[in-house]
């Protein structure tokens, strides 16, 4: 069957793309879910204006992350924790930390746009990504201190 999707479908297609999946697939999954058009006429001119909406949305998120990324470059996040011995955390400091540190600042940043590997578990500084965009990301330092 020849759909036209919606939206953004991983290992399948972006959106506006016309790609051909199993009958069941499409019937049963992406059309009731609106993910996906059967492909005609009169449903490829809506899913192009609706693509060229997107478009324009994307531009303005984009260029807002932009702007944000600039205010946030010269940004450094300190966070207190309470250490053993060896610099050793009791606890770890993670994605959500760093979203408080932030909303501290006046910066709302949801804990998922946070990019760690793994918790921080050591005093130190970091570099901690944070994706603002998907096309848009900044490194912010981060400083995790011993809380007296």
């Amino acid at each position: 069957m020849q759909i036209i999707l919606r939206e953004d479908i991983d290992k399948l297609g972006n959106r506006g793309d016309v790609v051909k999946v199993k009958d069941g697939y499409a019937r049963n999954f992406l059309l009731p879910r609106r993910l996906a058009v059967t492909a005609n006429e009169s449903n490829k001119k809506i899913v192009e204006q609706e693509r060229q909406a997107h478009l324009r949305k994307e531009a303005t998120l984009k260029g807002q992350a932009e702007e944000l990324g600039k205010l946030m470059a010269n940004l450094t996040i300190v966070i207190k924790q309470k250490a053993g011995e060896n610099d050793h955390l009791f606890g770890s400091v993670t994605a959500q930390d760093i979203a408080n540190a932030l909303e501290a600042q006046k910066y709302t940043i949801d804990r998922k746009k946070i990019v760690l590997d793994e918790p921080i578990k050591q005093l130190g500084d970091y570099k901690v990504t944070v994706k603002l965009h998907k096309e848009v990301s900044v490194e912010i330092p981060v400083s995790v201190t011993k809380d007296e």
